[in-house]
C-alpha cells in the first residue's frame, strides 16, 4: 500500500515547497529510488526544471520533463510533470498540486509539501483526508529551522 508523508513547511510562500522538492528528490535519487515531480501546470514543470539545474552548485541532479521523447529520459531518474499519469516512474511521488493526482496509488510513496500560506494549509487539510478516509498509512513531519 502507498505511504504517504506530509512535509510542513515553516515559511509562507510557494517557492519554498519547490525548493524543497528539490531537495527531496536529490534525496531519494542519491538513496536509489526514482521520482516524479508532479506539479500544477507547465510554468511549475518548468521552474522546476530551472530549479533542479542549480539546486546542487557543486553537483548536478539528473532530471528531465516527463514529455520529454529522448530516449535517455526514461533512464533518467527524475521526472517532472503535469497533467497526465507519468510514463516511467512509480517509486516516489512529489506532489506539487492542490489535489491528489488520480494516479497516486501506483507509487510506493507520495510525499505532500505543504507550507504556511493559508490556501496552502487548506489544500493539505483536504488532500490529508482524502488519504485518510482510504485508509492510506500517513506521516507527519513539521519541519523547524534546524531540521535537515
Amino acid at each position: 500500500m502507498t505511504r504517504v508523508d506530509f512535509y510542513i513547511l515553516e515559511q509562507q510562500h510557494a517557492e519554498a515547497r519547490q525548493r524543497f522538492a528539490c531537495r527531496l528528490a536529490d534525496k531519494a535519487w542519491r538513496q536509489g529510488h526514482r521520482v516524479y515531480i508532479h506539479t500544477d501546470g507547465v510554468a511549475q514543470s518548468h521552474r522546476l526544471n530551472e530549479l533542479l539545474w542549480s539546486y546542487r552548485v557543486e553537483s548536478f541532479t539528473p532530471h528531465a520533463l516527463d514529455d520529454d521523447d529522448d530516449a535517455a529520459a526514461e533512464a533518467t531518474p527524475i521526472h517532472i510533470g503535469h497533467g497526465s499519469e507519468p510514463r516511467h516512474h512509480d517509486e516516489v511521488l512529489i506532489n506539487l498540486a492542490p489535489e491528489v493526482p488520480l494516479f497516486f496509488s501506483r507509487f510506493a510513496r507520495v510525499i505532500e509539501l505543504v507550507d504556511q500560506r493559508a490556501e496552502s494549509r487548506q489544500q493539505g487539510r483536504e488532500r490529508f483526508r482524502f488519504y485518510r478516509d482510504r485508509g492510506y498509512p500517513l506521516a507527519n513531519h513539521t519541519l523547524t529551522p534546524d531540521s535537515k
